[in-house]
C-alpha cells in the first residue's frame, strides 16, 4: 500500500479510515472528510481526519468520486 500524504486529502473527499479501536483488526469505515486533523505533511500510520458524522480515523485509502 502506498503512503497517503496530507496534500492528497481534500475536504469533501470520500475515504476509507481505520478508527483507533479498530487498529488491530483493520476494520475500515467509509465516509466524507469534514476536517483534516494531522498537521504534518505525512504520518507513518496515516493522516488523521474527522468524517462527516464525527468519526475520527486515519486514512488508508482515497476513493474515486
Amino acid at each position: 500500500m502506498s503512503r497517503i500524504d496530507r496534500k492528497d486529502i481534500k475536504i469533501g473527499s470520500r475515504v476509507q479510515v481505520v478508527q483507533k479501536q479498530h487498529q488491530r483488526t483493520g476494520i475500515q469505515t467509509e465516509g466524507v472528510v469534514e476536517r483534516i486533523l494531522t498537521r504534518s505533511p505525512t504520518h507513518p500510520h496515516g493522516i488523521k481526519v474527522r468524517l462527516v458524522g464525527g468519526v475520527v480515523g486515519r486514512v488508508k485509502e482515497i476513493l474515486p468520486g
